[in-house]
């Protein structure tokens, strides 16, 4: 029996690698024949697209520029299924971070290093209380976490649009856009190469990514949150307290998301717009369900992910396909990553119905 154990472990690391590779080469075909169908030549659109977010030291930093963001998002949607909560207000929880930390990094003069750390301390704050909500309302009131999440979503969207629009919109700008006042220098990330655009931000998803790892699989409260996302009855049996690890797996799920919105405002936009976090939040779905909810495959899975937005723009002008085609093959990603997770699911419930 001791013999079979190794196995049963490499089987289990070569499906959670193997699978994802798969859907992302089937999607890239699919993709491809879409391409084709339309009139476009896919070698020259995947060509554009390879050149314009990895042909360069540039565009690699534009790719792990926009890799930043939903690498924290995703870690949002992880660390709650970790528990068995489904986390869907990730884009919500990334604009009241997003807003908490424009307050502190316009209203607050501080040192370089203590400001940018006052703000990431506040974004994730923010961050965290918004999502600890919907953990509130479920542990209370029984209430679903896939409907509140989503909700709130729009209740956080349209309070930083009121915002920006009124209490904090910046009155010395010369356009009338609805914008807040833009970071003080002291709390902008500072840029990690030079003539690039690659910012600090990336340390602060790797700090992040590092934390999630030795949280989940090197402190009691982390392996209490995977028995409870793995059978809640026998963890309540066992004596652990569902609703309080379900609690602190939004908190932390609502912090890593404030932490998105706050390297990007810091590192890119330097002020909030109207939707200029959109997709923050379901991009980091996507990049979880890749990466299996694992540090290293939302670190690759945001890679992958920061390379499709990174070079949609060459691929355009070099092929003429649309940009807005690259959320086609995010998709199409994703649908073979849950196809085969339903295949599993139905092959599961026909071993059940045999066993009968």
């Amino acid at each position: 029996m001791e013999r079979k154990v190794p196995r049963i472990e490499g089987r289990a690391v070569f499906d959670k690698i193997y699978f994802p590779v798969v859907s992302i080469c089937a999607s890239f075909l699919v993709g491809g024949a879409v391409f084709a169908l339309l009139g476009f030549d896919p070698a020259a659109a995947f060509g554009g697209l390879l050149s314009g977010s990895l042909g360069s030291v540039g565009a690699w930093g534009e790719t792990l520029n926009k890799a930043v963001p939903v690498a924290l998002t995703g870690l949002s949607y992880a660390v709650a299924q970790r528990c068995g909560v489904v986390n869907l207000g990730a884009e919500g929880q990334v604009y009241i971070g997003a807003l908490c930390g424009v307050l502190v990094g316009t209203e607050l003069n501080l040192p370089g290093p203590l400001h940018i750390l006052a703000v990431l301390a506040a974004s994730f704050l923010g961050g965290a209380v918004f999502g600890a909500i919907p953990a509130m309302m479920k542990n209370r009131f029984g209430a679903s976490e896939l409907i509140t999440t989503i909700m709130l979503n729009y209740v956080a969207l349209y309070f930083v649009h009121y915002m920006i629009a009124g209490p904090i919109k910046d009155m010395d700008a010369t356009s009338n856009y609805a914008q807040s006042k833009q970071m003080l220098e002291t709390a902008q990330l500072p840029r990690l190469i030079p003539g690039t655009r690659l910012h600090a931000g990336l340390i602060v998803a790797i700090a992040a990514l590092l934390f999630y790892q030795f949280f989940l699989f090197h402190t009691t409260r982390g392996y209490e949150l995977r028995v409870i996302g793995l059978n809640r009855t026998a963890g309540e049996c066992a004596g652990m307290n569902a609703k309080r690890n379900t609690l602190i797996s939004m908190f932390l799920a609502g912090g890593f998301a404030g932490l998105g919105g706050a390297c990007e405002l810091m590192g890119v936009q330097l002020r909030i717009l109207e939707n200029c976090f959109n997709n923050f939040g379901f991009d980091g779905v996507a990049v979880a369900l890749l990466g299996g909810n694992t540090s290293g495959g939302v670190a690759l899975s945001s890679i992958l992910f920061g390379a499709l937005k990174s070079g949609a723009t060459k691929m355009q002008m070099k092929s003429g396909v649309p940009t807005a085609t690259i959320y086609m093959l995010q998709g199409f990603i994703i649908l073979f990553v849950v196809g085969k997770k339903l295949f599993d699911y139905h092959k599961l419930q026909g071993r059940r119905k045999g066993g009968k």
